[in-house]
């Protein structure tokens, strides 16, 4: 598998760990749960251990844009689907100029390494 590859499949495995970090914090209640808040820390060391490898090849800034984005979108995804928490417009309008960032920085940049 081409190094590039690998970075951005270890970023994926951190983006989709740091979700259900996440999620799991929130289930945790405050702490109070202790099986959701193993399992939280657990994601949580998984999700750093992967962007480490991501790290490797990647920019730092690239990685944790790409980091960081994705997982806010699919943090609220969750929250809406599994938690019913409203999204109103002005989230609905900051989550799509989050996603357009990324659309911008994978197609124009070159300090991605690629383009999509």
């Amino acid at each position: 598998m081409p190094v590039h590859t690998t970075a951005y499949v270890a970023l994926v495995l951190a983006i989709v760990c740091e979700v259900a970090g996440t999620t799991l914090l929130q289930m945790s209640e405050q702490f109070t749960r202790l099986v959701p808040t193993l399992a939280m820390a657990a994601f949580y060391a998984a999700a750093f251990y992967f962007l480490t490898h991501a790290l490797k090849t990647m920019p730092l800034g690239v990685v944790y844009a790409l980091w960081s984005g994705v997982g806010v979108v699919l943090t609220a995804v969750v929250g809406s689907t599994l938690f019913k928490q409203v999204l109103d417009l002005p989230t609905l309008i900051g989550i799509a100029m989050i996603v357009g960032g990324i659309v911008v920085m994978q197609v124009f940049s070159t300090v991605t390494g690629h383009r999509l």
